[in-house]
Parts: C-alpha cells; sequence; structure tokens
C-alpha cells in the first residue's frame, strides 16, 4: 500500500509519517511539502490514496484536488484545521473520498484511511440482468452505466451508491441505511456526504437534475429510486 501526505508543515509530515509506519509497517509513505510536488508524486508514483492538506501557500488543497481529478481517480482525504461545513461540502464537490479535521488522534486517520481503501476496492457484484430503467441502464456484471447509450463514468463510491439505490428501486432508503451501506456504519450521520453525491449522481444520469426523474427526494427521511 501506497500513501502519499501532502502538507506544507514539517512537523506535520514527519509526525503522520511516523504514525503511519508504527501502525502499518508494510505500507510505503511518501509525503509532498506543496502542490506542485505531489501533482508529480500522484503521476509518477500512482499511490493507493492521498491525504491532502488544504491549507498550503501558493497552491491550496482544493486547487490541488482539482488538478488530481484531471487525471486521477485516486482515493483522496482533505486534511483541514477549519470545521467548515461550506469547506467539506466544496471539498466533497471536488472528488475528495473524506475529510478529516487537526487535530486528529493516529487511530482515527487510520480508521479513515481504511475505511476509504475498502471502499475503493471493495465493488458490489451481482450476477444478474441489466438494470434498464427509461434510458438508464447498469450491467452489474461489466459495472457499465449508460444513459441513451452514452458511456457514464462513475468513481467508486458513486457506483456503490447508485447500485444500493437500483437495487432497492421502487423502495424509500432513509439516509442513515444509505450512509451505513455505502460508506459504513461510522458515517451514519455524515449527511453532507451524501447530498453532494446524490447531486454529482443527478448531474452525470439525469437530463435536469434540478428535476430528477431517477433518484427522489423523500424529504427529512432519505432517497428513492424509480421503480422500472
Amino acid at each position: 500500500m501506497k500513501v502519499l501526505v501532502v502538507d506544507d508543515e514539517p512537523d506535520m509530515l514527519k509526525v503522520i509519517t511516523w504514525s503511519l509506519n508504527f501502525q502499518e509497517p508494510d505500507w510505503e509513505v511518501l509525503t509532498a511539502s506543496d502542490g506542485e510536488q505531489a501533482l508529480e508524486l500522484v503521476a509518477q508514483e500512482s499511490p493507493d490514496i492521498v491525504l491532502l492538506d488544504v491549507a498550503m501557500p501558493e497552491m491550496e488543497g482544493f486547487e490541488v484536488l482539482q488538478e488530481i481529478r484531471r487525471f486521477s481517480d485516486v482515493p483522496v482525504i482533505m486534511v483541514t484545521v477549519r470545521e467548515d461545513e461550506v469547506d467539506k461540502v466544496r471539498g466533497l464537490e471536488l472528488g475528495a473520498d473524506d475529510y478529516v479535521t487537526k487535530p486528529f488522534g493516529h487511530l482515527e486517520l487510520l480508521a479513515r484511511i481504511r475505511a476509504v481503501l475498502r471502499r475503493a476496492q471493495s465493488w458490489p457484484l451481482a450476477h444478474e440482468k441489466p438494470f434498464v430503467c427509461g434510458d438508464l441502464r447498469v450491467d452489474f456484471v461489466t459495472r457499465e452505466v449508460t444513459v441513451a447509450g452514452r458511456p457514464v463514468a462513475l468513481t467508486n463510491t458513486e457506483y456503490r451508491l447508485l447500485y444500493y439505490l437500483v437495487r432497492n428501486a421502487g423502495r424509500i432508503l432513509t439516509h442513515e441505511m444509505l450512509l451505513a451501506h455505502v460508506w459504513g456504519r461510522e458515517y451514519v450521520d455524515e449527511v453532507d456526504y451524501l447530498r453532494v453525491y446524490i447531486g454529482r449522481l443527478r448531474s452525470k444520469l439525469e437530463p435536469d437534475p434540478t428535476r430528477p426523474q431517477y433518484i427522489f427526494t423523500e424529504r427529512g427521511i432519505g432517497y428513492r429510486f424509480r421503480k422500472p
């Protein structure tokens, strides 16, 4: 397992590196002190996950994340000192997989890393015929998603969320059910994560995301996928 840690504070790089090496001695930990170096390492070393600090000089973490998403779908955990909901949502909308706030415990950080890696590496499998609803088609065997014959590129988390929705088409799924099945039971209170990813799915699948035809909101409860 290869982890890239990006932070402009040398002491923070040392602490995180020491912690990961101590808890997971088989992992390789790479470090970058600025955005440009981080982008080079993502391109050259193909890490399995990136811990990316938000507040960095010259190129802030959000900008680095945008550049990473131009060429890589590597899982990214944003690291920040601010418990700002706006920042959290912004990071998720730009393609972050998770968010952790400084100061954090070493066990918390490791748990977040493992949870993100688990989602990235385990794909739901179903040997059933494709799901078809209107122009949407989901092939469970090949994991291909198309709308009106056009391929739709989904991240691992987006596909897991869509998979759970369509496998339960017609049923109302609560926020807690979706978060537990897609992200893990430790994420059942992270409703912001769900809102952002539902928005991302709608932007990719719906003809008009403001007037959804597939994913319906059940106010105060959760979401429901249209039954074919």
